[in-house]
């Protein structure tokens, strides 16, 4: 299977997961979820999807359980939207990488760098 063909797929899912995601479920514990990623095997039989729900990184565990159980119900829509021979087996995971961001954000935040003065920058300019 070409890279090509591979990526495109992964993007096409990416496309109709988001879709479905933002206006066919009706689960109140998949509201506010976003696919960030999706990457499909070799051979197009596994389809791992990558999930966050904005700010909520204690939804997880039912975000998670709600995803297991509408599994079929989203691999059937995406067989009714995608060309594929076989649709792939969907596999969830939860993306932290919003909270590692958050997380790398209020520590540069804490950080004390103290100003740098006027007289200061001019000695050090003076120096090159």
């Amino acid at each position: 299977m070409s890279k090509i063909r591979q990526q495109r797929t992964a993007d096409q899912i990416h496309l109709i997961m988001s879709n479905l995601f933002q206006r066919q479920m009706n689960d109140p514990r998949l509201q506010g979820l976003t696919v960030t990623g999706v990457q499909v095997d070799r051979e197009l039989q596994y389809a791992d999807i990558y999930v966050n729900a904005m700010g909520a990184e204690e939804r997880r565990k039912e975000v998670m359980t709600a995803l297991g159980k509408a599994s079929g119900y989203l691999r059937h829509e995406l067989a009714g939207r995608v060309r594929l021979r076989t649709v792939p087996q969907l596999h969830f995971h939860w993306d932290p990488t919003l909270a590692q961001a958050e997380e790398v954000n209020r520590i540069l935040d804490d950080l004390d760098i103290p100003a740098l003065d006027e007289n200061t920058a001019a000695e050090d300019s003076s120096e090159f």
